[in-house]
């Protein structure tokens, strides 16, 4: 990891550097790629500032801390940081893992049998579809609250979904054949 330590309004010693060292040396390992740290040591009357700039690939944080003296400073940084990356690397493994059965999963289940465990997010709702024309289903659709409406096609005689775009402007699936 490169880092860079710059000092703002106190005098640069190198214990203090090797400190900030010693403490970012342990990121190396929870980082994927190169890294490159920013760090910013400040003193304001009586306040301690470390601020930290941290970027490997995709991965970029900031964060500052205060307090009464340097070492405690770098110290809760440190910590900030680390739940940082460890939060991004979780958020990164679960984007990746994603559960994808859902997109491959092709069982058929029946109204009357209960649903399995693993699919409790379902909720059942009985749906009457009346006979209407296109222009009586934009009506109720308006007169609703849902951005939907079901109905049965009085011309084809077939389930049509009316629905809002984002636009404003109105869609209609109508089935094929």
């Amino acid at each position: 990891m490169q880092v860079t330590i710059t000092f703002k309004k106190i005098e640069a010693s190198d214990s203090l550097k090797s400190y900030v060292h010693k403490k970012l040396k342990r990121f190396d390992k929870m980082l994927d790629g190169p890294a490159e740290a920013n760090v910013v040591l400040s003193v304001e009357k009586i306040r301690h500032i470390a601020e930290l700039t941290l970027t490997s690939g995709t991965l970029n944080i900031h964060a500052k801390e205060a307090s009464e003296s340097m070492y405690a400073t770098i110290d809760i940084l440190a910590d900030k940081i680390k739940g940082q990356i460890t939060k991004h690397k979780e958020k990164e493994k679960k984007h990746m893992s994603g559960n994808k059965t859902s997109l491959t999963d092709t069982r058929e289940f029946s109204i009357d049998e209960p649903l399995p465990k693993d699919v409790v997010d379902i909720i059942e709702e009985p749906l009457e579809t009346k006979p209407m024309d296109i222009e009586d289903a934009v009506i109720e659709l308006e007169s609703g609250k849902k951005s939907f409406y079901v109905f049965t096609n009085a011309r084809t005689e077939q389930v049509n979904v009316i629905y809002k775009h984002n636009n404003g402007k109105l869609g209609l699936i109508a089935p094929q054949g």
